[in-house]
C-alpha cells in the first residue's frame, strides 16, 4: 500500500468513525488538515516521519493523483498538480487557496470501506438447527439431566419394580399377605424361613435333595 492510499484510507476511517454522512459530502481542505486528519494524532497510522511528508502526501491527494478525490475549484487542483512537477515542491501552496474542497470518489471510497485483504473474520460454522421434540413425548432437555441423576432414577425404578412384587411362599408359591409379618404359609402351612441342612446347618433351597456344602441327604421339603 502506498503512502497516498494509506492516507486516503485513514481519512475514510476517521470520517466513518465520526460522522459517516460526511463521506459523501465535500470536505474543506483546511478542516482535513486541522481536525479531520491532523498530522500529530495520525502520524503513526500514516507511517510518515515528518509534517513535510504529511503535506506532500496531502498535496498529491489534492492534485488528483490516483483519482481518489475530486478537488474544487479546478484552478486550485491544476496549481497543486503543477507544483508537484517541480524538483522541490512548495508545500505552502496548500494554504494559498481559500474554499478548497475535496469530494471522495465513489469507487475508491467503496474499496476503502471494504475489509483489507488478510483481515477477514475467521470462519465460524453456522449453529446447528434445534431438533424438534418427538410428538407426544414431554421430555426435559437432554442437557438438564445429570448422568448421576439418570443412574439414580434408573436404580429407583428397579427398586420400585422389585418392591411392587407380591411376596410368595418359599414352598408352594402362593401369595402371602403383605400387610403383616408371615411365619407360616396360609396355603401349605410351611414355615417361611429358609430350610437348613440337618448335618451342617447350612442354608439350602426348597426341593434340594442334597446339601451343597456337606453333601448330606435332605428330607423332602
Amino acid at each position: 500500500m502506498t503512502d497516498l492510499e494509506r492516507f486516503f484510507r485513514q481519512l475514510v476511517a476517521s470520517l466513518a468513525a465520526r460522522d459517516p454522512a460526511r463521506l459523501h459530502q465535500p470536505l474543506p481542505l483546511a478542516e482535513i488538515h486541522d481536525s479531520i486528519l491532523p498530522y500529530r494524532s495520525n502520524r503513526r497510522a500514516l507511517h510518515l516521519e515528518s509534517s513535510e511528508d504529511y503535506e506532500l502526501v496531502l498535496l498529491r491527494l489534492c492534485a488528483g493523483e490516483g483519482g481518489l478525490v475530486r478537488t474544487e475549484p479546478e484552478e486550485a487542483r491544476a496549481r497543486f498538480a503543477a507544483e508537484l512537477q517541480s524538483p522541490n515542491p512548495d508545500l505552502h501552496v496548500l494554504h494559498r487557496f481559500e474554499n478548497v474542497e475535496l469530494s471522495l470518489r465513489s469507487e475508491p471510497l467503496a474499496r476503502a470501506l471494504a475489509p483489507e485483504p488478510g483481515r477477514d473474520l475467521p470462519y465460524a460454522p453456522p449453529p446447528a438447527a434445534p431438533v424438534p421434540p418427538m410428538a407426544g413425548l414431554d421430555l426435559p432437555p437432554r442437557e438438564s439431566l445429570d448422568p448421576l441423576d439418570e443412574l439414580g432414577a434408573f436404580e429407583a425404578g428397579e427398586e420400585e419394580a422389585e418392591g411392587s412384587a407380591e411376596p410368595q411362599c418359599l414352598y408352594c408359591g402362593g401369595v402371602l399377605p403383605a400387610d403383616r409379618p408371615v411365619r407360616f404359609c396360609p396355603h401349605c402351612g410351611q414355615r417361611q424361613a429358609p430350610p437348613e441342612c440337618p448335618q451342617c446347618h447350612g442354608e439350602v433351597d426348597p426341593g434340594w435333595r442334597h446339601c451343597v456344602s456337606c453333601g448330606a441327604a435332605l428330607a423332602d421339603r
